[in-house]
């Protein structure tokens, strides 16, 4: 039943229980065998030829797409009516993560292709468009591009000045304009197209196919020349009277900032697990060098400084795992529950599914490309002078890194749309927030319990820990609104702080039900590794969250009230048993440094 069913945001006032999460240790048979199909295709294609992609060998790009496309890589979210697999949201998610790893070129390359190159026409498109279009598509046959953003709308991508017009006969629209950062420009055959009809208020979709052989008022630019992933194909798109047949229009009139946006929701989580196969195996091969690398005739894996950051670059990566699975699963179940109820068409079910848990989607997209720049930069760390060199794999990866912070929207932006997205379905009843703000607001003027708890259990401090950490999100971020109602939008650093709280929380409770699932599964003894990331990370998500909500109570209240919210931050991120942090990492780093890779 629906109410079973956790809805977007409510881990933030509900309690939860391990058995209800899934995790990367729950994948079935079918799945396995995938990502290992996955695996050796990345090693074989992709990660062997990495020296080649750094040389902006766009045709490498190309046909290792096409290869893909052969394999049935690019068509595991779509409908088997359309040619492809038709498996489920875990599926889709697992293939873009282990194909992503080896190089932010192909990864880009993969995600704009089977992301909104593809998806605003399975979810949007007419039975024609899908007929005419998916198929190639998920073959690799044709490539698939997506062209909102212009010199002047980026953030604003409602704001595009590209225009439609309608031909005097009916038949046709004449498109004209210019658009920027347009992944797999160089080698696509279908453009899904914004522009605006007349004034409307919102922009309207196109899809429009490109033949070099006959451009149809269409120019590309030259290959953009970029930081980091190289050889992904980026060019400026211009439409000068491109003629658009009526029926290529992609939902309704005005519908395109819907479209753009619920493939944005999509694109966040899919690109959090785009992330993680690049941070295990930045891990590997650090660790593979510190093991290897000599010094003062010891191996610099023996060394105190880099354990700490060999067990820190584990965590991140294992927590942000276990989050993206986490959201995944939900996200599945709803599609599958609005399937199931026979209210909604196949592509009603995908699109309200992933639309019930944006939130989710823009707390991943956030947490795992800070973990994953994070990680690479302390790769090249270890590897020391060698790891600003381009002889070795690691450079690449820091560069390729840093635009995971800029696509699918800044990580400013979709740290105040976690937020602002909170808030509104608090407005519309999804989340009670109202009644769980109050309760945290008359506990804090309440006297305060001095018993000593019985925390001897296994993880109930810090599950303790995390209901408190609930709490204060609820005092900091319910004070903020009641002082600032709708304006809060206009405090754009106090919504910041409120979702890194947020943001820690999730990511903080994920890991510890993880943990929890894996012993209940294995028992203690043989998950030392996973309790000790679960706790190492809890401790940095009390540090993160210490100085956010410390930073917006001395912000934006004084006095009486000020002291007493300074009071209860010191309450909620109270440990009784402090965890001895050294000890933590070093059974971390033990573990990867043993194996001399990630296997966690």
């Amino acid at each position: 039943m629906e109410k079973d069913i956790l809805r977007g945001g409510q881990f933030l006032v509900k309690e939860i229980n391990c058995e209800d999460i899934f995790t990367p240790e729950d994948f079935n048979e079918e799945q396995l065998m995938m990502k290992e199909a996955v695996t050796e295709f990345v090693d074989r294609e992709i990660w062997a030829k990495k020296a080649q992609f750094e040389k902006k060998d766009y045709k490498l790009t190309e046909s290792c797409m096409r290869k893909a496309g052969e394999l049935g890589f690019l068509s595991v979210s779509i409908p088997e009516e359309y040619g492809g697999m038709g498996m489920g949201f875990i599926s889709t998610m697992l293939v873009c993560d282990y194909i992503s790893g080896a190089t932010g070129s192909f990864s880009t390359a993969f995600g704009a292709h089977t992301g909104i190159g593809t998806m605003p026409i399975t979810l949007y498109g007419t039975e024609e468009q899908k007929q005419k279009y998916v198929p190639k598509l998920a073959s690799g046959e044709w490539f698939g591009a997506y062209c909102l953003t212009e010199p002047s709308a980026g953030s604003d991508a409602n704001s595009g000045k590209t225009k439609a017009v309608l031909s005097e006969d009916g038949k046709t629209y004449r498109i004209t304009g210019q658009k920027m950062w347009i992944s797999n420009a160089g080698f696509c055959s279908v453009m899904i197209v914004f522009a605006r009809i007349e004034d409307d208020k919102n922009i309207t979709g196109f899809i429009i196919e490109y033949d070099p052989e006959n451009p149809n008022g269409i120019t590309l630019g030259e290959e953009e020349h970029k930081l980091g992933i190289r050889a992904s194909s980026t060019r400026q798109v211009f439409f000068n009277e491109t003629v658009v047949p009526v029926e290529n229009m992609l939902s309704s009139r005005g519908n395109g900032f819907k479209i753009a946006m619920n493939a944005l929701n999509v694109g966040r989580i899919k690109l959090a697990a785009a992330c993680l196969d690049a941070q295990r195996r930045v891990i590997t091969e650090s660790v593979k060098y510190a093991n290897e690398r000599i010094q003062f005739k010891t191996p610099i894996s023996s060394f105190g400084a880099i354990r700490q950051k060999i067990a820190e670059m584990a965590t991140n990566c294992w927590v942000g795992e276990a989050a993206s699975y986490r959201a995944a699963k939900n996200i599945e179940d709803r599609i599958e529950l609005r399937r199931n109820n026979g209210k909604d068409t196949h592509q009603e079910a995908e699109l309200k599914g992933v639309e019930e848990y944006a939130i989710e989607c823009s707390i991943l997209k956030v947490a795992v490309s800070e973990y994953t720049q994070r990680c690479t930069d302390e790769g090249i760390q270890i590897f020391g002078g060698m790891g600003f060199s381009e002889e070795t794999p690691i450079e690449s990866t820091w560069r390729d890194a840093r635009i995971a912070r800029i696509y699918e929207g800044t990580n400013e932006i979709n740290r105040m749309l976690s937020i602002g997205m909170l808030i509104k379905k608090a407005m519309k009843g999804h989340v009670d927030l109202l009644g769980p703000a109050t309760a945290v607001a008359n506990e804090l003027t309440g006297i305060p319990s001095f018993d000593t708890p019985d925390f001897s259990e296994l993880f109930s401090e810090e599950k303790s820990i995390v209901k408190n950490l609930k709490k204060l999100f609820l005092m900091v971020a319910g004070a903020a609104l009641q002082k600032y109602g709708e304006k809060i939008e206009q405090h754009q650093q106090l919504m910041l702080a409120s979702s890194d709280i947020l943001i820690q929380i999730y990511i903080a409770e994920s890991a510890i039900l993880r943990a929890e699932k894996m012993v209940k599964k294995n028992g203690e003894d043989n998950v030392k590794e996973q309790i000790a990331m679960a706790k190492l990370n809890l401790f940095h998500a009390i540090d993160v969250i210490e100085t956010a909500g410390k930073h917006s109570i001395i912000s934006f209240s004084s006095g009486d009230e000020q002291r007493m919210m300074l009071m209860g931050l010191k309450r909620y991120i109270k440990y009784v048993n402090m965890p001895n942090i050294i000890e933590l990492r070093d059974i971390i780093a033990k573990k990867v440094i043993t194996e001399n890779k990630y296997t966690l």
